[in-house]
């Protein structure tokens, strides 16, 4: 499992190249775009980012002020607004609580109990809380995700309607556990699912074809 895990990476990173994810300027902002990327791809979440920083919103303070309608514009084109204006408002006034306006104040906190604490915020579900934990906060966390799952499937890793929790701890048992790691890994699967392992697949063309079950 381990060679086929790692010759998986290589494979894709040889073919993208380092991906350099999650595309964001502080902590902050990844978690507020672990919020919009829900149910949408992140060329929406760009829009609504840029909205936020236009209008100078995109910070813990100025989010918690803002009104609900208006905020709810900003982020309009990340799709379900209204929804995710109460999720990330309620993320907001957690980070607000328990942490200073820079989040540091979260470093001396363990991972487990951030992780507990982050799933118990209203709309942040196990993708979301481990998106935040990795690439927000350097957690060794592997983040899994529609991708992961439906390639994982198709490689022969893993069954169709394995659980969150059995194919977080399939990879973390069988790949180093290293940060850089984890990160571009889930990177590149995102790529890959995006380009080439879509519900239906391009599988010619796909970089993994000469590993994968589905393919063959």
């Amino acid at each position: 499992m381990q060679k086929l895990l790692l010759e998986t990476y290589n494979l894709l990173s040889d073919h993208f190249g380092f991906r350099n994810w999650w595309p964001a300027e502080t902590p902050f902002e990844v978690c507020v775009g672990a919020i919009l990327t829900q149910n949408t791809s992140w060329k929406n979440v760009e829009k609504a980012l840029y909205n936020l920083k236009q209008a100078n919103k995109l910070n813990l303070t100025q989010i918690l002020k803002t009104e609900d309608n208006d905020l709810a514009e900003l982020i309009r084109p990340s799709g379900y607004y209204n929804l995710k204006t109460k999720r990330l408002k309620a993320l907001c006034k957690y980070l607000s609580k328990h942490g200073t306006k820079d989040l540091t104040s979260f470093e001396s906190l363990d991972t487990v109990t951030f992780r507990k604490q982050l799933l118990d915020v209203y709309g942040v579900g196990e993708e979301t809380a481990d998106s935040i934990l990795l690439y927000a906060f350097e957690r060794k966390v592997f983040v899994i995700d529609a991708y992961t799952k439906r390639i994982s499937f198709r490689l022969g890793i893993s069954k169709e309607d394995i659980s969150y929790e059995k194919l977080q701890n399939l990879y973390v048992k069988h790949i180093p556990k290293d940060i850089s790691l984890y990160n571009d890994f889930h990177a590149q699967y995102v790529a890959l699912g995006s380009t080439f392992c879509k519900p239906k697949p391009l599988c010619k063309e796909c970089p993994l074809n000469k590993i994968c079950e589905f393919a063959r």
